[in-house]
């Protein structure tokens, strides 16, 4: 598992310098950035789903 880290470990930065147009960089970033906002969305929505089953339980 650890090697296979190693492997996907590829700088950002290395991939900007060799981007062949500003829209790649783009791209890059949205590619980089997006999953962790969508796993930060994911778990906020569980997280709110489970306090309102919570309350309810409650009533």
């Amino acid at each position: 598992m650890k090697l296979f880290l190693l492997l996907q470990n590829v700088s950002i930065d290395e991939k900007v310098k060799n981007a062949p147009d500003s829209s790649y960089e783009i791209g890059l970033f949205i590619g980089t950035y997006l999953p962790f906002v969508l796993l930060i969305g994911l778990a906020y929505f569980f997280y709110y789903t489970a306090k309102k089953r919570k309350n309810s339980d409650k009533n």
